[in-house]
């Protein structure tokens, strides 16, 4: 290999994702918790439920930089496409309910986009579901103002209507988030009123998650952990994201019950477990400037592990990756001792 190959190799490997992906695996998860500061991140929250133990906790770094205020694992905090695991289960429930079927068409559901998104009359609300609609995801789009976010839904339209699809309907997955705005009204024009009331009246007050809202606007912005941009130096947190499926808030605790609840069938009926194991997903990831947010079951160690990190930009997300995949395998480790 050339040395000027070689060279160039050397010279942009990621070494501090190296770094912490070969560093020796502390003894404890707040060990590994608190080793994620000194790679960069400003703060980190991690919440545990493991099968017969107390919930945990852990934190470290800033909620808040500028005024050195601690990171706090009760804070809340934008959980991004999270929000689309609880847009999944009103569909199911609603496809139990048969107000919904998963075969009807976009253009049934929302006739007046026929014609204004290509493929309308074969884009079936399961392929929005499953990202296998072909729709451009209008977050992909050059204009779209991350940092000064549109204040109302329609204002998307102008970004994906009239557009070429992507591929054909059902082709392949995709992910756009354009499927979640879309699905959002669909909801909005069934119910009758905001998909918001009815995740509020189904899923979050019947588990007591009182620390889980639909809009930033509904919560006391101190309570929120502020959000930072590699390269940007001013706190993000009032950048307000309002779009379907990812516009949600919520406490790391919160999180972790509703991810329990949906994994072990407490949040489903039989009916509505089966509708939504055909569709989605049973954990997931969130991405917003400032945000980051992983949230998965780990069925060998019967754990749900929930990670907020309110860093995002540069090499941040490979990084909270490893940092997430690393506290696994402590969890692991002492499982098996």
């Amino acid at each position: 290999m050339p040395a000027v190959a070689i060279s160039c190799i050397i010279l942009f490997v990621p070494w501090l994702l190296v770094r912490a992906w070969i560093a020796p695996l502390p003894n404890t998860v707040q060990e590994q918790v608190e080793d994620a500061i000194e790679y960069g991140l400003d703060g980190i929250i991690v919440y545990v439920d493991q099968a017969d133990s107390m919930p945990a906790f852990y934190s470290a770094g800033w909620k808040n930089r500028e005024n050195k205020v601690p990171a706090d694992p009760n804070s809340l905090f934008k959980i991004a496409s999270i929000s689309k695991l609880y847009i999944a289960v009103a569909v199911a429930k609603l496809v139990n309910d048969k107000r919904l079927s998963l075969d009807e068409t976009l253009a049934s559901y929302l006739p007046e986009l026929a014609g204004r998104i290509e493929n309308a009359d074969y884009i079936t609300l399961r392929m929005l579901v499953q990202h296998r609609s072909g729709i451009p995801n209008y977050a992909d789009h050059p204009d779209y103002p991350w940092a000064n976010p549109y204040n109302s839904n329609s204002e998307v339209y102008r970004l994906v209507l009239d557009m070429p699809a992507d591929f054909k309907p059902d082709e392949k997955y995709s992910y756009s988030n354009t499927n979640y705005l879309l699905i959002g009204e669909i909801l909005d024009k069934t119910l009758g009123y905001s998909h918001h009331q009815y995740v509020k009246q189904k899923i979050l007050t019947p588990f007591g998650l009182n620390n889980t809202y639909s809009l930033l606007k509904e919560v006391d912005s101190d309570d929120v952990m502020s959000g930072y941009f590699v390269g940007y130096d001013e706190d993000i947190k009032l950048n307000d994201y309002i779009h379907p499926g990812g516009s949600m808030v919520a406490s790391a605790q919160d999180v972790g019950i509703f991810l329990r609840a949906l994994n072990d069938g407490s949040l489903l009926s039989d009916d509505e477990q089966a509708i939504y194991s055909s569709i989605y997903q049973y954990g997931y990831t969130g991405l917003l400037p400032g945000y980051q947010s992983i949230a998965r079951y780990c069925k060998d160690i019967d754990a749900v592990v929930v990670q907020f990190v309110n860093t995002s930009g540069g090499d941040t997300w490979s990084l909270s990756e490893i940092i997430y995949n690393r506290i696994v395998k402590i969890l692991r480790r002492s499982k098996n001792l």
